[in-house]
């Protein structure tokens, strides 16, 4: 006899268990349960490795708990089974399932990331063992290296090509970074994001996967541009994208690295978090500025922990020469904004050799409008961020071209003086004021509304008792006029006014 429930009531039924679920019976088959351990394979990396995924599920009813262990995560997840389909979610603002399936006969039919594969039922020792946990290192303060005087510049492969990134197209792109002008006017990192990584040998050396076959040779083709390459890795065993790891291995890949030629790392937590909690933040992420201090090339060290443990108090003492204030940033109008946003509490640590970053640039990759690319790209100059682009550059259009390489703008960005500006707002417009080395200010009135608008800038709240003596347009390339202290010009929806204003003495 087995129950019916029927919302909270339930009655006996010889035979079958028939659940409710959004208002239809589903009756799974006799005795069939997703409870229990699980093995599959979801993928193989481009390092030849395969990314197995195994589920420890538990199952109450409907009702399931667990996790799931993959080569580089583990992830407790709650969710609910429905006839034979269940979905597994790792955090209650998911909007997808880390894990999806169906309750196949003695299979599991899997989806995970886009991938569709299959698990059976796991044998004793198909858990991956546990990683030996390695102490942080005592704290001390790592010497600033001298470099990132000014935002790094760039590009970087993983906006747009994520895992589809290969020694062709980084070479590819450092070409077009010449061929466009990009270089000319200050993009000089190269930088190689996640899945680069092969697999380490019998001395613990960290090699290249097939889509990199040499990468000395591709940092000196780099080189030969007038350009630098960067590289990516995490202080986890594992990254994001679930490659080798730096964890054990600073030293070594850090000289490593500094064989090879580069001079850029962006070091992401990602798989850390397998190890350590986020306390450990600073002590690991000085392991790292310790060994590229060590490694004899400069390398601008960039820290990526998603704002994390308040990061612009300590990101500059464990060599850091950015840091990320966000998480990722998407090409979207809402997340563009958020990212930007949460840099205010932090402008007071921004300045030379010790930058926020409120993450890359998503400017051409084509969903937002050119208006918003143009907020997006004054916004970041305006908070003295990194500039690394994350669009396919071989093959921009006229006005993105002309928004990336705006040299007025640029200017902003990579003034000296290393200020960074905070929003004011008031209704939909919000207002950011830069203070520059030439005693000039920046400001920057964005348009947060669905419709047009007028705004008016007053010289006196750029600085207080002060006249404006000259005012150009960054944007329009043209000079206007303060009128009694006043300038008045009209905004697009979601676009920018971006003013360099010159005070009289």
């Amino acid at each position: 006899m087995f129950p019916i429930l029927v919302g909270r009531c339930a009655m006996r039924l010889s035979g079958a268990a028939i659940f409710v679920a959004s208002g239809l019976l589903v009756i799974p088959a006799l005795g069939q349960t997703v409870a229990g351990k699980w093995i599959g394979t979801q993928r193989v990396l481009d390092n030849g490795e395969n990314d197995r995924v195994f589920l420890d599920l538990r199952q109450t009813g409907s009702e399931l708990t667990g996790t799931v262990t993959t080569i580089g995560h583990i992830y407790q997840v709650t969710g609910a089974i429905s006839g034979t389909h269940f979905e597994l979610f790792s955090s209650p603002k998911d909007t997808k399932p880390r894990v999806a399936g169906d309750l196949k006969g003695n299979e599991l039919h899997l989806t995970r990331d886009d991938d569709h594969f299959v698990a059976v039922r796991a044998k004793p020792g198909d858990e991956y063992p546990p990683f030996e946990h390695i102490d942080p290192p005592t704290l001390h303060d790592v010497p600033y290296n001298g470099l990132a005087k000014l935002p790094p510049m760039g590009w970087n492969s993983w906006n747009l090509f994520q895992s589809r990134i290969d020694d062709k197209t980084v070479r590819e792109m450092a070409d077009a970074m010449v061929t466009s002008g990009m270089r000319d006017v200050g993009y000089v990192y190269v930088n190689i994001d996640d899945t680069w990584q092969g697999v380490r040998d019998a001395q613990g050396n960290l090699a290249p996967n097939k889509k990199f076959p040499d990468m000395k040779a591709l940092a000196d083709y780099v080189h030969s541009k007038g350009l630098k390459l960067g590289i990516y890795s995490s202080p986890g065993p594992r990254t994001c994208a679930e490659y080798p790891g730096s964890y054990g291995h600073e030293d070594q890949d850090a000289k490593t690295f500094a064989a090879w030629g580069v001079d850029y790392l962006k070091y992401d937590w990602c798989g850390a978090r397998m190890i350590y909690s986020h306390d450990a933040l600073q002590p690991v992420y000085q392991k790292m500025g310790d060994a590229l201090l060590n490694s004899g090339q400069p390398i601008v060290y960039s820290l990526c922990e998603y704002g994390s443990g308040n990061v612009e108090l300590w990101g500059a003492k464990v060599g850091g020469n950015l840091w990320r204030t966000t998480g990722d940033i998407s090409d979207t109008w809402t997340s563009m904004i958020s990212n930007i946003e949460k840099q205010a509490p932090t402008a007071p640590y921004a300045g030379p050799g010790h930058w926020n970053d409120p993450d890359m640039l998503e400017i051409g990759n084509g969903h937002m409008t050119d208006e918003e690319y143009r907020t997006h790209m004054s916004l970041w100059a305006l908070a003295a961020a990194p500039l690394l682009a994350g669009n396919d550059i071989r093959s921009m259009t006229p006005a993105i071209r002309e928004i990336l390489m705006n040299r007025e703008v640029l200017a902003v960005d990579q003034d000296p003086l290393g200020k960074q500006a905070a929003p004011v707002k008031s209704g939909t417009l919000e207002t950011w004021v830069k203070p520059l080395a030439d005693c000039s200010v920046a400001v920057g009135v964005v348009n947060m509304g669905d419709a047009e608008t007028i705004a008016t800038v007053r010289a006196s709240d750029l600085r207080p008792g002060a006249e404006a003596k000259l005012a150009r347009d960054l944007w329009r390339h043209s000079s206007v006029a303060f009128h009694d202290g006043l300038y008045t010009a009209s905004i697009p929806a979601h676009g920018v006014l971006m003013l360099r204003v010159l005070f009289k003495d």
